[in-house]
């Protein structure tokens, strides 16, 4: 199953990835995501979506 990776150091917390999969991508107080599970196939299009529009390059998607 695939599943959303945030690269920490790099991550900014503007929190675009959030606004094209809410069903997957929370924000904590500070506005940093948090995955809260694995990307079910019927949303692998959408965390693709998610990877490409984050401006620092900070979450990738594994298998």
């Amino acid at each position: 199953m695939n599943q959303l990776r945030v690269d920490w150091p790099a991550c900014r917390g503007r929190g675009l990835c959030h606004e094209v999969l809410p069903e997957l991508v929370d924000l904590d107080e500070w506005g940093y995501p948090v995955v809260t599970g694995p990307v079910p196939t019927e949303l692998v299009e959408e965390a693709r979506e998610a990877v490409r529009v984050c401006p620092q390059l900070a979450l990738r998607l594994t298998r």
